[in-house]
């Protein structure tokens, strides 16, 4: 039991759901979740108004060590931002594919068609950078970021498949590059970049399937 008077509380707000409905809710859930897929091919369509912004809001929802909120949401839709983002992520790009990644990796890559060109990064309409937010003059020490942020991106790519919109989860490495980029200090280290938008109309994706449940759940 936590010692109110120490650490002051609220009652808990719960989400009601009958019984009888939680399985069908949860089936829905997966139904609409199992049609997102990682596009690389956008239509420049703009994005509505506040979906950027709710979806933010919601991944800010997110869980996190000792509750410091270690994320950061840098939004880009200045087409030259996007562009210098463009240029320096396939510079480091090009270095991975023809000297860093083992064998192994681009065997493992090769099904899915990726390459250095990165295109995505200026034709999107919205390129959303996370940034892990780590201990520094104005900031406290963060616990379990990693994990954190990656709950937190979650969340937001859930949303913005709810709401219509079509991503890709990119991570060129090293990132340092992304500081500059948006204008953040050092102690935030950039950990996703996310294109966010609409699918073009003939945007084709990878013929792959998902493992099914007996593959991913232990029941014991």
């Amino acid at each position: 039991m936590v010692d109110t008077t120490a650490h002051p509380t609220v009652p808990h707000r719960r989400m009601v759901v009958p019984a009888h409905e939680a399985a069908d809710r949860a089936r829905e859930f997966h139904a609409t979740m199992a049609q997102r897929r990682t596009v690389r091919d956008f239509s420049p369509q703009p994005i509505p108004d506040g979906v950027v912004e709710w979806a933010v809001r919601t991944a800010a929802t997110a869980p996190s060590g000792a509750h410091v909120q270690p994320w950061r949401y840098v939004v880009l839709t200045d087409p030259d931002r996007k562009r210098r983002l463009r240029e320096a992520a396939e510079a480091e790009e090009r270095e991975f594919y023809r000297r860093r990644a083992s064998a192994e990796w681009l065997d493992a890559l090769a099904p899915l068609g990726t390459d250095w060109r990165k295109p995505f990064l200026e034709t999107a309409p919205v390129v959303i950078v996370v940034f892990e937010v780590h201990r520094g003059p104005q900031t406290p020490r963060p616990y379990y970021t990693k994990e954190s942020v990656g709950i937190s991106v979650g969340l937001l790519l859930a949303t913005l498949h709810q709401a219509g919109l079509a991503t890709l989860t990119h991570t060129p490495s090293p990132m340092r590059f992304l500081n500059e980029v948006c204008d953040r200090p050092p102690e935030e280290r950039a950990a996703y970049v996310v294109p966010v938008g609409y699918p073009a109309p003939d945007a084709r994706v990878p013929d792959l399937r998902r493992k099914e449940l007996d593959e991913v759940m232990v029941r014991l």
